[in-house]
């Protein structure tokens, strides 16, 4: 992702990949599981890649993947970052997501880029680059704020 600094992607997430993978899958068993189409392909603190595998069943008239599907990706990359940065806290919801839809995108596999820009201790502000697999180009640019319950300490 453009802008993003190497220290940022090295510093060390509060959960790491299979962590998230494994609380995702209990939490959320339906939505995250082996036939969702989600894998999270790497978490640092406060970004991570995620994919959404290719389905069938994401294409609309056109053959192009729907805008309900990036949507979806986007805001679940957002989710990720976000959980990498504070820990498990399943109950942080979005308050809003913005979308520009750039390409149209491949039918394949999407690939969506997060990292935060905000990190508050009640709110986070991320960004999210979608791009088809194998591809350069954008498809579309998210933008989208969560906000975090207060942690029991």
């Amino acid at each position: 992702m453009k802008g993003q600094g190497e220290d940022e992607e090295k510093a060390a997430p509060k959960l790491t990949r299979k962590e998230l993978m494994d609380l995702l899958g209990a939490e959320f068993p339906q939505i995250f599981n082996s036939r969702s189409g989600y894998d999270i392909e790497k978490v640092w603190h406060g970004g991570c890649k995620v994919r959404r595998r290719f389905s069938r069943n994401s294409l609309r008239p056109g053959g192009t993947l729907s805008g309900a599907t990036m949507m979806e990706l986007a805001d679940f990359a957002v989710y990720v970052a976000v959980l990498a940065a504070v820990g498990w806290v399943p109950l942080a919801v979005t308050t809003n997501l913005n979308i520009n839809f750039l390409k149209k995108p491949k039918p394949r596999d999407l690939i969506a880029d997060a990292r935060l820009i905000k990190l508050g201790k009640r709110l986070a502000v991320g960004e999210v680059d979608l791009r088809s697999d194998g591809e350069d180009d954008l498809v579309a640019h998210a933008t989208s704020t969560y906000s975090i319950p207060p942690q029991d300490r």
